[in-house]
Parts: structure tokens; C-alpha cells; sequence
């Protein structure tokens, strides 16, 4: 049967190369008959970014409109304490069907909440209200729906077919993260804060035909190689075990440095999101006024800066993607990857520790949350190849989601004390930032370790850590 997107099998003959086929070979390597089902996984991802990034400027909009800078690092810990529950319900429902209705559900449960966002501001709820609500919010969606999305293609692709088409697929991501802001950035004046949120929804709810198509593509692919029966279930089209996300980290020396390495990332980014964000929402009170406090000019003038400062990050991850993170793969390895971050990260916070200004933290952080989008997403994915079923959706789910906000928790108490206490200065926390890149540097190291003995156990037959 002919793939329109690879190649056609030709009888007595080598397969067919396709025009799409012989594009995608200049940025991966790819092999007839896996372009279609990667590229569907392509579109999803940029549907999921694309949407995403339309509400990703109103969450500083609405919340900086009516509070200091400071409270966004203070809100990572309801928003930790959250996924204590979120995760433990995600893994119940694991449990209880097969991943594509996973999928569905979460995701339609997330739309219900934009629209009961705009219900609450049509009844009169204030933006102060407002703004803490959906900033706790979509620090659940935007880690919760990339998790379960990344989950879904580890459980789809072997470990050398990961490390080849991830960055492909990711290169959706990356381009919805580009196309998104600029596209937010003309309608936001328009639409409000609240529209972007319906328009958010439509987007979610049209990227879930796409898991169906891709979930029953997979199934019949390895039904057809192992010659199961019909009626047989294949094991993809079963629920998972009922281990939980958080046994599965504790169980796993390797998912516990990964999940210690992304709280501390975490912290580091969101230290410097606070760095940016206050030197952003000073320029904008000097500019419009402090008068317009909570105002929606001042709301409309912070998110479309944002969505600028968004857009730039975006345009620079997009780069990565497309020309450097599967040529990174093949040049040193998935373990190798991780050290690109950190190492950029240090000399941009080690420059800003003798002087930031609000020029600097943008580019500094665009560059730092570009190459987070891009290689960094990638790799800390391909992570996960090399695990169980279990593992890749709820132990990756704890991890993207609880471990992450771990992070901005302890950026939280850092970020009171620091400015409470000790009355730092931006370039204080950026010093900061630059003993904690040290420690960071350490658990590469540690996890490249881990990675290359699990890798060594499964090609050699052994077989992946199970848990009870």
C-alpha cells in the first residue's frame, strides 16, 4: 500500500522515493514508510503549541495588570500542591482506558475549564481574581498536555527510531511556538484576553483527530509486523498498570535524576522569568503610568510585549530545530544533548551577574527558553525511549508536571527572601542562577551515566526496569 507522504512498494523492485520523503532527508534521517505517521505527529504537536501560545501572553496580561512582579513565583506552590492531585487522577484514568481516549479526555476537560474562564469573567469575577486563577491554571495545562503528548510518542517509536524522528515531530512544536505568538500578538488587541481563550479551545479540540488517526495507524502497523490476531487486543489498546507516577520516580535511580535536573532547571528558568518580568512590568508602568494599575490598557500593552519577547524565543527554538538538534543527536548523543543548555545558560547569567537591562533579559531568555523549546524539549523526551509503558506517560507526567513546579516553588521562597530579606538586585539573582548552573552541569553528568547503562541493558537483551 503506498504512503502519499514516503515511498510506494513497488513488487520486485526497491520502494519509491517521494518528493515529501526526499525533503524530510534534509533534516533527519528517515526511512520509507515512517514519513506519514511522523507527520502526523508533527501536526499535533504544532496544534498543541500553536494553541497553547495563544493564551500563553494573557496569563502575564491579566496577572501583572493587577500585582507585582513577585507573584508569579509565589503561585508555583498552589500550583505544586495541584498536581499532587492532577497526577494521581491522570494516573487513575490511565488505568482505566487506552491512551487515545486518555488523550480525549484530559484534553476536553481542559476545554471545559477556558470556557468556564470566561463564564467566570462574564459574571463579574475581578481581573485581580481572575488573574490568579488562570495563572495557576495554565501552569497545569502548559506541562500536563506536552507530557501526555511526548508520552504518547515514546510509547509509539523504538529508541533508534526516537532519536532519528523526534526532531522532526518536534520541529511542529517548535513552529507552532513561532506562528503562535505572532499570531496572538495581532488579535489579542481584538479579541481580549478572553477570546484568545475560546479560540485556544477550538484549536485543542481539533489536534484530537489526529491522536485517533495516529493511535489506530500505530496499532494496525504492529499488528500487521507481529501477525496478531483480530480480535486479540494489542497490548497499546489496554489501559495501563496501576502503578502511580510517583512510585515509578522513586523506583528508578534514572527517573529520580531526571526529575531532580528539571526541578532545577525550573528553578533556574523561572528565577530568570522573574528577572525579565520585572524589569518588563517597570518599563510599562514608566511608560503608561502607575495610574493604570489593573487597567486594561496596561494589560494589553504587558501581554503584547510578551507575546513579542514570546515570539523571539520562538523564532530562535524554530532555528535549533530545524538545523541543529538531529545533527546534535547524531554528533553526541542523546546524553551529550543536555549539557548544550546549561552552558549557555551560565554565560548568559554569569554576563548579567555585572549588569541586566530589560534589552539583555530578553535576549538572554529568548535564547534560553529557544534552545529549552527545541533541544532541550527533544532530548529530555528522547529520555524516555528507553523506559517502560508506565513509565513514559505517568513517571514522565510527575516529572513534566510536579517536579517542574517543585522548582518554581523554591524559586518562590527565593525569589521572597531575596527581595523580602536581602533586597537583591537582578544581577544578585543571577548569581544566584550561576551556582545552581554548577550544580545542574552535575546531574548531566549523572544522567548520561544512567542513560548509557539502561541503553547498554536493553540492546544487550536485557530488559527495561519494571516496578510493582
Amino acid at each position: 500500500m503506498r504512503d502519499p507522504a514516503g515511498a510506494a512498494p513497488q513488487a520486485g523492485g526497491p520502494a519509491r522515493i517521494g518528493p515529501v520523503f526526499r525533503v524530510l532527508r534534509l533534516f533527519t534521517v528517515i526511512h520509507p514508510g515512517e514519513p506519514a505517521k511522523a507527520l502526523l505527529l508533527t501536526l499535533n504537536s504544532f496544534l498543541i503549541m500553536f494553541g497553547y501560545y495563544q493564551i500563553k501572553p494573557i496569563r502575564n496580561g491579566l496577572l501583572l495588570a493587577a500585582h507585582p512582579a513577585e507573584i508569579q513565583s509565589y503561585l508555583a506552590i498552589p500550583q505544586a500542591l495541584l498536581f499532587i492531585v492532577v497526577i494521581k487522577l491522570f494516573a487513575r484514568l490511565a488505568a482505566l482506558v487506552p491512551r487515545h481516549l486518555l488523550i480525549t479526555y484530559v484534553s476536553l476537560f481542559c476545554v471545559s475549564n477556558l470556557v468556564l474562564f470566561n463564564i467566570l469573567s462574564w459574571v463579574g469575577v475581578p481581573v485581580s481574581w481572575m488573574g490568579v486563577i488562570f495563572f495557576v491554571w495554565i501552569g497545569m495545562y502548559n506541562l500536563l498536555i506536552p507530557a501526555q503528548f511526548w508520552g504518547f510518542a515514546n510509547d509509539i517509536y523504538s529508541e533508534e527510531e526516537g532519536k532519528r524522528l523526534f526532531p522532526m515531530i518536534a520541529f511542529g512544536a517548535s513552529l507552532g511556538a513561532v506562528v503562535g505568538p505572532m499570531f496572538a500578538k495581532l488579535i489579542i488587541p481584538s479579541l481580549g484576553s478572553y477570546g484568545m481563550m475560546l479560540a485556544a479551545s477550538g484549536i485543542i479540540v481539533a489536534s484530537l483527530p489526529l491522536t485517533w488517526a495516529i493511535h489506530h495507524r500505530d496499532v494496525r502497523e504492529h499488528r500487521a509486523r507481529a501477525a496478531a490476531e483480530p480480535d486479540v487486543p494489542h497490548p497499546k489498546e489496554l489501559p495501563l498498570a496501576r502503578t502511580g507516577g510517583f512510585r515509578l520516580v522513586a523506583a528508578s535511580r534514572y527517573l529520580l535524576l531526571i526529575a531532580l535536573m528539571m526541578g532545577l532547571y525550573n528553578f533556574i528558568n523561572s528565577l530568570g522569568e522573574f528577572m525579565f518580568s520585572r524589569l518588563q512590568q517597570t518599563a510599562a508602568l514608566r511608560i503608561l503610568g502607575t495610574g493604570t494599575s489593573g487597567g486594561v490598557d496596561l494589560q494589553n500593552y504587558i501581554s503584547t510585549a510578551f507575546a513579542g519577547y514570546q515570539e523571539l524565543g520562538s523564532i530562535i527554538g524554530l532555528i535549533i530545530q530545524l538545523f541543529l538538534v538531529s545533527r546534535i543527536f547524531r554528533w553526541v548523543g542523546i546524553g551529550g544533548a543536555l549539557f548544550f543548555l546549561p552552558l549557555i545558560a551560565m554565560g548568559g547569567y554569569g554576563y548579567a551577574m555585572f549588569g541586566a537591562s530589560l534589552v539583555f533579559m530578553k535576549w538572554l531568555k529568548a535564547f534560553e527558553n529557544g534552545t529549552d523549546y527545541s533541544l532541550m524539549k527533544t532530548t529530555r523526551s528522547a529520555l524516555f525511549l528507553i523506559t517502560s509503558r508506565e513509565e513514559k506517560y505517568k513517571a514522565q507526567a510527575a516529572i513534566e508536571t510536579f517536579f517542574v513546579r517543585g522548582g518554581d516553588t523554591v524559586t518562590a521562597l527565593v525569589v521572597w527572601f531575596g527581595t523580602i530579606v536581602l533586597a537583591l538586585s537582578i544581577e544578585g539573582f543571577a548569581a544566584i542562577n550561576v551556582v545552581s548552573i554548577l550544580v545542574w552541569l552535575v546531574l548531566c553528568v549523572l544522567i548520561s551515566r544512567e542513560y548509557r547503562k539502561r541503553k547498554a541493558g536493553t540492546t544487550t537483551g536485557g530488559n527495561i526496569p519494571k516496578t510493582a
